[in-house]
This record gives structure tokens, sequence and C-alpha cells, in this order.
């Protein structure tokens, strides 16, 4: 049962809020990440590539490899914001956007849910359309297979697209 929460950073993206609470007779305290959510694309080609993309990342100090993948906006749907990241990071438009999975990527400490979506009948309308604050470098195209390759050369680094490429993998969505 929860005695007391307070918030000890309030962020543009997350808020960490501690929360008191007791169980099974002894109190504890909690450092919990609160996250609007955000979603991760597979974009799938006519001929069954992957498009990724090569995102520096600030925290790690690194570009990684990753599908696309962005934050809802406040009162954005995350099919909504499945079509806007897909145009703003590769500049491709979805004919087609489905969900195939939601998940929490880090429970120990954050209620943050990623919605996984595939996205087929791809049109290019463009160059990609940063935000202010991204740094991604080359659109690239890979088969699936190539993809797991890199996974497991350690060319793939980012969790979400790891978790995304293996679920493709077992549930044989047409790629």
């Amino acid at each position: 049962m929860t005695l007391k929460s307070r918030y000890v950073y309030r962020g543009k993206i997350i808020n960490v809020r501690v929360d008191e609470f007791e169980t099974v007779g002894r109190q504890y305290m909690k450092e919990i990440v609160e996250h609007p959510g955000a979603v991760a694309i597979i974009p799938i080609l006519d001929d069954g590539k992957i498009i990724m993309i090569k995102q520096y990342r600030y925290a790690v100090k690194r570009e990684l490899i990753e599908i696309p993948a962005g934050t809802i906006e406040n009162g954005e749907k995350p099919e909504e914001c499945a079509y806007r990241e897909l145009i703003e990071e590769t500049g491709y438009i979805a004919g087609e956007i489905f969900k195939i999975a939601e998940f929490y990527l880090a429970p120990g400490y954050s209620e943050e849910v990623l919605y996984l979506f595939i996205a087929r009948k791809l049109v290019k309308r463009g160059e990609a359309r940063l935000e202010i604050d991204e740094k991604i470098g080359d659109v690239i195209v890979v088969s699936l297979n190539e993809a797991i390759e890199m996974v497991g050369r350690g060319e793939i680094r980012d969790a979400k697209t790891i978790c995304a490429l293996y679920y493709l993998l077992l549930n044989k969505f047409k790629h």
C-alpha cells in the first residue's frame, strides 16, 4: 500500500517520483520514472527489407542503429505518434500501420510503455525532418536476416530494436 508520494524532479519528458509504501508489514521507498510512453516502428518495404536509422544518442555518446521511434506527445495516440515519427526520422509515409505489441521497457524503475508498430506500403516523401535535439545519420535498408546477424555481431545494441527484430522473426510477419 502506498503511504506517500513526492516528486524529486519534473522535466520535459520524464518525472521522478519517490513512493513510500508498505508491504508484508515493512516500509520501503522506491524511485519511479514517469514517462508518457513511446512508439517504435518497423518499416517494411515492398521487397521485405527493413528501414533502420543511425542515430547519435547523447546518453551513451555514440551512434546506434535503431528502428525509428519516439515519445508520445501530450494528447497524441500511439498510432498518430508512429506515423509522425516515421516521417520525421526517415522521410517515409506509411500507407498502413498496425500495432503488433506493447511492453514495458524497464519496469523495475519506470512505468514507460513502448508500443511496437509495423509500417507497410511505404512511400518516400522527402528527407527526414528531425527535432532540434535529434542527430540522425544514415537511413539504412537491410533484410531481417541481415539485421539479426548485425545483432549477433554486436552492431545493433539498442534494446527496443533487438526486441522488435526478434518479435518480427518469431511471429513471421511478412518481411
